[in-house]
C-alpha cells in the first residue's frame, strides 16, 4: 500500500511533466511559438529540477523522508496552480520551473524511500510498481488531459492536476509513515558524506548509466507527438489514443519487467529492452505517412521497450550506494536525469526545424542520438556494482520504517 501511495505521487509528477509534450501541436499553433521555444518550455522543467536537486543533495539525508516529501509536494502543487493560471509563454515558463524544482526533490525522495524499505532482491519488482505510475499517467492522465485541452483550453489539464494532487497530499499526511532508518546512527555529516559520494567511482558509473538512459529516451520524446502529427500524418484528435495504448500496455509490462529483472538478472533484461527499443525508434523515425493502426502499434512498442529499460536500470542505480548515502545519491541521480533531459530537449530544439510544408525536419538525427546512447548504456550497466548489501526484510516488516 505504501508503494501504491508513492506511485500516486509519481502519477501526478509524470502527468504534469508529460502533458506539455502532446500539447505541443496545440501550443505551437495557439501561442505561435517555434520548435526551439517549445523545447524551452519542456527543458525548463527538467533543468530547474536538476539544479535544485544538485543544491539539495548534500542535505537530503539529514531529515525524515516523510517530511521532505510532504513539503516538496506542496511546492509542486503551487507550481501546477501557476501553470493553470498562466496566460503567456513567459509566465508558463516560470511556472514550469517551479514545478520542476519541487517535482525533482519529490521524485528523489520517493526513490530513496523505495531503496530504504525494499530489500535488494525485491528492488526490481518494487521499482516496477512505482513505474506503473508512468503507465497510468500515459494511459489515463494524458488522454484525459488532452481531452480537456482540446475541448476547453490548454490550461484545463493543470486545473485538474491541482485538484487531484491536493487529494494525494492529504493521503500522504494521513498514511505516509516516518522513514528515519538512515538516521538511526544520528544525523549524517552532510557535506562529508556528500564529498565521499562524489569521490565514489561506483556512484559515478551509476550516474553515467542514468545519463545514457535519458539521452537514449529523451532525445526524441519532446518531439514525438509533433513528429506523429506533422510527419506520419496522425490526426491530432488521435494523439490521446497513442498514450492510451502505450500506457495500458506498460501497466501490464512494467511489473512483469521488474519481476523478470529480479529473476533473470537486471543487466540481461535491460539489454533486451534496449535492443528492442532501438529497433522501434529506428522504425518510427524513418517511416512516412502511416495508417492510424500502424502508428498505434509502433507507439505501443515504443512505450513497452523504451520505458521498460528504466525498470532494471533504476533498480540497478538504487543498489549503487549504501543506505546512509541513498537520499543524497538519489537526489544526484534525479539531478542527472533532469539536467540530461533538459540538455537533450535543447539539442532537439536546435536540430529539428519546421519545413515550409509544416513538417519536422531532421527528426531522424535525434533518433540516431537516442540509439547511440541506448547502446552505450548496455556497456555502462555492467560496470555498476552492488553496494547495497542490506539484509532481507519480510513483506510485513519493512526494516527501517517507524510508524508515523
Amino acid at each position: 500500500m505504501l508503494l501504491i501511495l508513492l506511485a500516486a505521487v509519481q502519477f501526478t509528477h509524470i502527468m504534469d511533466f508529460m502533458i506539455i509534450m502532446p500539447l505541443g501541436p496545440q501550443l505551437m499553433r495557439e501561442l505561435e511559438i517555434s520548435a526551439a521555444q517549445f523545447s524551452g518550455l519542456v527543458s525548463t522543467y527538467t533543468i530547474t529540477a536538476g539544479i535544485v536537486g544538485l543544491l539539495a543533495a548534500p542535505f537530503m539525508d539529514r531529515f525524515d523522508r516523510r517530511k521532505v516529501l510532504v513539503i516538496s509536494y506542496i511546492g509542486f502543487i503551487l507550481g501546477t496552480l501557476a501553470c493553470a493560471t498562466s496566460h503567456t509563454v513567459g509566465s508558463l515558463l516560470v511556472a514550469r520551473a517551479i514545478c520542476g524544482a519541487f517535482g525533482g526533490i519529490s521524485n528523489a525522495t520517493i526513490m530513496a524511500i523505495v531503496g530504504d524499505i525494499v530489500p535488494p532482491q525485491r528492488r526490481g519488482a518494487a521499482v516496477g510498481i512505482i513505474m506503473t505510475a508512468f503507465s497510468a499517467a500515459a494511459a489515463l492522465g494524458v488522454p484525459f488531459g488532452l481531452y480537456l485541452a482540446q475541448n476547453f483550453r490548454w490550461e484545463t489539464p493543470f486545473i485538474f492536476l491541482v485538484g487531484f494532487s491536493i487529494l494525494v497530499e492529504v493521503a500522504l499526511l494521513l498514511f505516509l509513515p516516518n522513514v528515519r532508518g538512515h538516521l538511526e546512527n544520528g544525523i549524517p555529516a552532510s557535506l562529508k558524506n556528500f564529498v565521499e559520494l562524489l569521490r565514489d567511482p561506483n556512484a559515478g558509473r551509476a550516474l553515467l548509466l542514468m545519463a545514457a538512459m535519458v539521452f537514449g529516451h529523451f532525445s526524441i520524446i519532446p518531439f514525438l507527438s509533433p513528429h506523429l502529427v506533422f510527419n506520419l500524418g496522425l490526426p491530432e484528435k488521435y494523439l490521446s489514443f497513442v498514450y492510451l495504448v502505450g500506457g495500458l500496455l506498460t501497466i501490464v509490462t512494467s511489473p512483469l519487467v521488474g519481476k523478470l529483472s529480479d529473476r533473470l538478472g537486471r543487466d540481461k533484461v535491460f539489454t533486451v529492452m534496449i535492443l528492442a527499443a532501438s529497433l522501434v525508434i529506428f522504425a518510427i523515425a524513418n517511416l512516412r505517412d502511416q495508417s492510424v493502426a500502424m502508428i498505434l502499434v509502433l507507439a505501443g512498442l515504443f512505450f513497452v521497450f523504451a520505458s521498460g529499460r528504466f525498470v532494471p536500470g533504476q533498480a540497478t542505480i538504487t543498489l549503487a550506494v549504501a543506505g546512509k548515502q541513498r537520499g543524497a545519491f538519489m537526489s544526484l541521480s534525479s539531478c542527472t536525469r533532469d539536467l540530461c533531459s533538459g540538455i537533450s530537449a535543447m539539442i532537439g530544439g536546435a536540430v529539428v526545424a519546421r519545413s515550409a510544408q509544416g513538417g519536422l525536419l531532421h527528426f531522424n538525427w535525434l533518433a540516431w542520438i537516442a540509439i547511440g546512447a541506448s547502446l552505450f548504456s548496455i556497456w555502462v550497466i555492467r560496470q555498476v556494482k552492488v553496494a547495497d548489501h542490506s539484509r532481507s526484510a519480510s513483506a510485513n516488516e519493512p526494516e527501517i520504517i517507524e510508524a508515523g
